[in-house]
């Protein structure tokens, strides 16, 4: 059973749609997650997320068959593993959902295969080139324009000395510096777990990391936070189902399966597909008007995923173009310095023959 089940899960008819799975469910769990958080507090909504969805994902891995961990190597790296993907993404994730404004935050958190891109580089020489870069960055510039409100936008082009007032107190006094430590926090977990699957199996370390991080989630919550439930109402509760399960334990199941046999780079360049789901469910659940800028947001992001994801494709396509005339260019230098030694000799002979 175990074979046809890694079968499906690399079929090339069902992996594009799996592949995409994680960051559909990212983003229309946002959509849900909206409603909820001001009905509550920020540790015990990040600890809802991810501990009880932790232990649907070891009863899954069970269910499966999946090996449980094996010595204090496994155990070490899927502490971790929790601490920095679980506990702090989530913990930094949440907090700054409260102190900041969507825009910006979101676009800080999207951006993080950037960073995953220059870790996979370092780490584990993954070559990104030119194309890869170039990807990354109309990337970021896409979530930008989805993110960011119209009004910063032109600001910033307009090189006025209010934008940069504005930015500064967005980022400083907003929160938006803990959304970017949740997205260094999740690009490190996601380099991270190559080195957990050397010592344990994915899906059964990818539910232990979220229990793992929830836990400490919930201790602060218990410690630092009063009234985490009194405000809920049914619909909460919902969304809060529909955010551990679909949102957390199905998505961080199938990213992190993934991430450890795939190119962390072309998987990571997927994030940007979060906040364009989020844009487009939004807008038809929740009514939300899309802009011409966010439009254009979600065009171009669309092209930077397809840019980083066949970027061998296309560099390989220009080595080919470029190929002819470098074996020309050789030809015509081989027959020449082949000819060269075969007239001295000629005049030589014809001058020693006619005297």
């Amino acid at each position: 059973m175990q074979p046809n089940k890694s079968a499906f899960l690399d079929s090339s008819v069902f992996k594009p749609l799996l592949l995409i799975s994680p960051f559909f469910f990212w983003g229309t769990a946002m959509v849900a997650m909206k409603g909820v958080i001001p009905h509550t507090t920020p540790f015990f909504l990040a600890g809802m997320r991810i501990l009880p969805a932790g232990i649907l994902v070891l009863i899954a891995a069970a269910i499966m068959g999946k090996p449980q961990p094996q010595g204090w190597k496994a155990w070490l790296w899927i502490a971790l593993f929790g601490l920095l993907d679980g506990a702090l993404f989530q913990g930094f994730l949440a907090e700054g959902l409260v102190r900041t404004g969507a825009g910006l935050g979101s676009v800080m958190i999207d951006s993080q295969p950037l960073a995953v891109a220059l870790l996979c580089s370092w780490l584990f020489a993954e070559k990104i080139g030119l194309y890869g870069w170039l990807g990354l960055a109309i990337g970021v510039t896409g979530i930008s324009l989805i993110g960011l409100p119209d009004e910063l936008i032109f600001s910033i082009f307009s090189h006025t000395a209010a934008s940069s007032v504005i930015i500064s107190q967005s980022f400083f006094q907003s929160g938006e510096f803990l959304m970017l430590l949740a997205a260094l926090s999740m690009a490190v977990g996601t380099v991270m777990i190559r080195f957990v699957t050397r010592y344990a199996d994915a899906v059964t370390a990818t539910g232990w990391h979220m229990v793992f991080g929830g836990l400490p989630l919930w201790a602060i919550s218990a410690t630092t936070e009063t009234q985490q439930l009194n405000n809920l109402a049914a619909s909460d509760w919902i969304a809060l189902g529909y955010a551990a399960v679909f949102g957390s334990a199905i998505a961080y199941g199938m990213f992190f399966y993934f991430a450890s046999t795939g190119n962390l780079t072309s998987l990571s360049s997927l994030t940007f597909l979060t906040p364009v789901f989020a844009l487009i469910f939004g807008s038809i659940l929740l009514n939300e008007v899309l802009s011409v800028l966010q439009w254009v947001g979600v065009t171009i992001t669309l092209v930077s995923i397809y840019l980083i994801n066949q970027r061998q494709t296309l560099g390989k396509r220009n080595k080919k173009e470029t190929l002819p005339e470098i074996r020309m260019q050789s030809a015509s230098e081989e027959s020449d310095n082949k000819l060269e030694p075969l007239k001295i000799p000629l005049k030589q002979s014809e001058s020693q023959i006619l005297p």
